[in-house]
């Protein structure tokens, strides 16, 4: 069984996983030629070695010409066209959809309106519909069996968008996480984009804080756009073989420390008299304080005109 373990200890975004699959050996060819099966005009993928905090990583950047960053909007109905005709492998289309409507649903829960008139300004249309699809192009280049990921830092602090300073993590970042393990973070920055959160919502299988056992067979780190202070600022990941029978042993193990630090904070609520009985906060023990550079400009911009900086 192949699988991969996303390390997200700076957060994730779309163009930090696309970059740390590239690292580990995803197909860059491939993907370009099948990016090219879209039909967007005015971008071009590129790939380039930096170094973070002492580490080599892969960056990618979506670069849009000055003609196609001045046309017209783009509706979450016109983005599902457009990936559903690229005729691109099924599995592929569904992971890039199934991304995009985790996205759309968000944005238009936090902006209260319906899911088809979500829409994004052409810049972050293209930088995010790049990012998705070759999130989902990436994925299927390596083949692999099994998506797993360590609880995912969000970031803290504000972005600036058309309304004027939004918390971090974004809100629709926040709510596409919703359910899902997040970890305490120490940067005041956006480490992790609606776009990340979409990515890791629908791809990830399981989520435990170490890596299961595994022989690794190859690693990545997909960089983000800012500098992190003591840190690099990238998205580790690892690519491995394992049995069923490890891995499900490994989960297990994860349920099991998970109730007992549950049964654990119970108890010492109960030491200190705290009977307020919050169950669901005791269940959410993954500490969530997030943190992401805000480093993708993958703006989304809505009917309300809303404006998200994703770019970790």
């Amino acid at each position: 069984m192949k699988i991969l373990y996303l390390d997200c200890f700076s957060g994730i975004s779309g163009d930090m996983f696309l970059a740390a699959l590239i690292d580990a050996g995803a197909d860059v060819s491939y993907i370009k030629q099948e990016l090219g099966k879209l039909n967007l005009s005015g971008f071009e993928l590129q790939t380039k070695n930096v170094v973070k905090n002492g580490i080599t990583s892969v960056k990618a950047d979506v670069v849009v010409t000055e003609a196609a960053a001045h046309t017209h909007h783009r509706h979450y109905t016109d983005i599902v066209q457009l990936i559903e005709q690229a005729n691109l492998a099924p599995d592929v289309t569904a992971t890039a959809l199934d991304i995009f409507l985790r996205i759309g649903k968000a944005e238009g829960k936090i902006h209260g309106i319906p899911l088809e008139k979500v829409h994004f300004h052409e810049v972050g249309a293209v930088d995010s519909i790049v990012d998705t699809v070759g999130a989902a192009l990436a994925l299927h280049s390596l083949q692999v069996d099994r998506v797993l990921s360590s609880p995912i830092p969000m970031g803290s602090g504000f972005v600036r968008c058309d309304h004027g300073l939004y918390p971090v993590p974004a809100p629709a970042a926040l709510e596409i996480m919703k359910g899902l393990p997040l970890a305490h973070s120490v940067h005041k920055a956006e480490l992790t984009t609606p776009t990340g959160a979409g990515i890791a919502a629908s791809l990830v299988h399981d989520w435990m804080e170490a890596m299961p056992h595994m022989k690794v067979t190859a690693i990545g780190y997909g960089a983000g756009t800012r500098d992190l202070p003591q840190q690099p600022n990238a998205l580790r990941s690892v690519i491995g073989d394992t049995t069923a029978a490890n891995l499900e042993l490994a989960i297990q193990r994860e349920q099991n420390r998970h109730q007992q630090n549950h049964a654990h904070h119970h108890a010492h609520d109960h030491e200190h008299h705290h009977h307020s009985h919050n169950h669901s906060d005791d269940h959410a023990h993954h500490h969530h304080d997030h943190t992401h550079d805000g480093e993708h400009s993958h703006h989304h911009h809505h009917d309300h005109g809303h404006d998200h900086n994703e770019h970790p």
